[in-house]
Parts: C-alpha cells; structure tokens; sequence
C-alpha cells in the first residue's frame, strides 16, 4: 500500500493506493460508520460488507436525484446517525457524488471517505470534492465543493467491472493526458484497453499518474477560479448530450471533447483533432454522434460555467496544454450549430 497526502483548503485528504478494502476498519471506527453503495456493487462484493450497516441504493445515473438523497438522510435517522457518524460511499461517480453530496448536509457535515470501484471514479469522480445531484436534464446543477476525509484504492474490486464501466473511464484518463500529459498521451496511443486491464502494475500507475494529475490541478484551485477549469475539457457540451440521450458519462465527455477539438482548430489553431479521434476511438470510445445542436445550447446555456454573457471554455493549444477561452454566447451558438 502507498500513501499520499494533499493538503486542500480546509482539510488533508490521505489517498491510500493500492490497498485493501479490509484496511478501512483501520481508518474508522466500525459502529459509528454507514456505508452507501449500490445493488450492483452489493451483490459483486457480498463478503467485503459483511458486518457493515449499509444502505444499497438503486444503481445509475437516473437515481443521482434529490428523492434519492432524501432516501438516504432517511435510512441514517432510522440508523441513528449522527455527528460523530462516518459516512463511505463505495461505487463509482454516481455513489461517490451521492454520499458526497448528503454528507455535507446531514447535520451539516459527516466525515466522509471513498472507495471508489469503476475506472472513471478513481481516477476522476472520486477526486477534488464535488458532489452533487442532477435536476432533471442538468447535470450537477445543485451540490457542493467538501473534500473526503480519504479514499481507498482497492484494485481487486475491478475485477467485476463490464467492459463499458472501463471504456467509460477512459474517457477522463484522455482527457487527462489531452490538458496536462502529453507523454501520457503517447502511452496511451501505443496501447489499447486489454494492455491495461492484463496488466496490473500499468493498471495501477495508470491509476496513481491520473489521481495525481486531478488532486494536484485541484489543490493549486479548489474552488475552480482558474486551473480548475481546465479539468472540463469535453464536459460543457458532453454533460448538455449526457442527459438528453442518456449516454454513459465517458460518451458523453468523448462526444464533447471532440467537439472542443473542432472549436479549437477555430479559435486557438489546434492541429492535432485528428489523433485525439483516433485514440478516443481506439479504447472503444463514440467520436461521431448526430444530436440536437438547438436543443445542446438550450441545456449548455444553463451550465455552471457561463459568466453573464461569456462561456468559460475549455480548448487546446497542443496536446498536453489545454486552455480556458471566454467565449460570448452569441459566438458559441453559431458555432456549435455548425461543427
């Protein structure tokens, strides 16, 4: 096992690789815990709860609601829970954003710890603090910024995951290399999914070089006023589709970032739209979809990176070095209208 510590604005977050999930009776006190999971993860890992009280919810991103969130501030009363509670959400963004989201607002704050169990959600979901619920076709419209207390990485849960959960999670590991890692993007162009998944030491650096790149642009901007924002590359318009055609996340992000890659070579001379295609392509990922443009601006004109009348968004120089353009909402429409 290895840990790495980073400091955040109000609290240390301990990151504990390549541990086992038995470790967390070590990191808190067993009575006093809750765990929130799903049906799915339940029954793929029925002996790691043994002995554990846990609420299991409903898996998918339908269920990312307040009625759901009411549901588990519900089932803690019933528990007992209370300040002294700890509250882990074991499961992927849609678990980690959930038991975010109650434990910043049950009492006012629980302490809060992750196991994160799919791809996207430990190199991604699980990271920097966001949590939060979808208000119909708006993805994360009502949330907060609160960092967990930890996160345990058990790769052996991985074990279980279906293909789609880890072409889904590719998804943020491209986006990634795309803003901040050109060498990682060369790796990732020499390989292909089966390299990693075979191989668990790639795995798990892979894992570790992706939580690293997020935990590191979040600790310089936690509360994204500047670098933060880079981290959504692919994502204004990627969560305006996810909704609307209900698409997996990392889809929606592939859709999305190929999107960006055609505003860039407008707008900052991006030459390279070509090779991020094609390695999107090449872990399994959607490059070309038809979707309502009108209907894309109409949701996108919601999302929380307008500024009055200028779209924070993000786009890239070169591989590896992405920028935050403001762009008038005027320009942008006409300009999705017509990618």
């Amino acid at each position: 096992m290895q840990k790495k510590t980073y400091q955040f604005t109000a609290k240390k977050v301990d990151y504990y690789f390549d541990a086992d999930f038995s470790y967390l009776e070590k990191l808190i006190d067993k009575e006093y815990t809750v765990v929130v999971t799903d049906e799915n993860i339940f029954r793929a890992q029925a002996k790691k709860f043994k002995g554990w009280k846990t609420i299991v919810l409903k898996p998918g991103e339908e269920h990312k609601v307040q009625a759901t969130a009411n549901y588990v501030i519900e089932q803690l009363i019933a528990l007992g829970a209370d300040r002294k509670t700890t509250l882990i959400g074991v499961g992927g963004g849609v678990i980690t954003d959930l038991t975010g989201y109650v434990g910043a607002v049950y009492m006012r704050g629980l302490r809060t710890g992750f196991v994160p169990t799919t791809i996207l959600a430990m190199v991604d979901a699980s990271i920097g603090g966001k949590n939060g619920i979808d208000i119909g076709v708006y993805k994360n419209l009502v949330g907060t910024i609160r960092q967990p207390d930890f996160l345990l990485y058990d790769y052996s849960i991985l074990k279980s995951l279906p293909e789609h959960e880890w072409i889904n999670g590719f998804a943020e590991i491209i986006k990634h290399s795309c803003i901040k890692d050109a060498p990682l993007f060369r790796e990732l162009e020499k390989n292909k999914l089966k390299y990693y998944q075979k191989d668990k030491a790639a795995l798990s650096k892979l894992i570790r070089r992706n939580a690293v790149i997020k935990s590191t642009v979040v600790e310089k901007d936690e509360f994204e006023q500047g670098e933060r924002r880079l981290l959504n590359f692919g994502h204004t318009l990627g969560h305006a589709i996810e909704n609307m055609y209900a698409l997996s996340h990392g889809q929606a992000i592939s859709i999305g970032m190929v999107a960006a890659c055609q505003i860039s070579a407008q707008l900052t001379g991006f030459k390279d739209s070509g090779k991020v295609s094609k390695v999107l392509a090449q872990y399994g990922l959607p490059v070309h979809t038809n979707f309502d443009r009108k209907k894309a601006f109409d949701i996108l004109k919601m999302d929380k990176k307008r500024e009055k009348k200028d779209m924070n968004y993000v786009l890239l120089d070169k591989i590896g070095k992405g920028v935050v353009k403001s762009i008038p909402m005027t320009q942008l429409e006409q300009i999705i209208l017509h990618i």
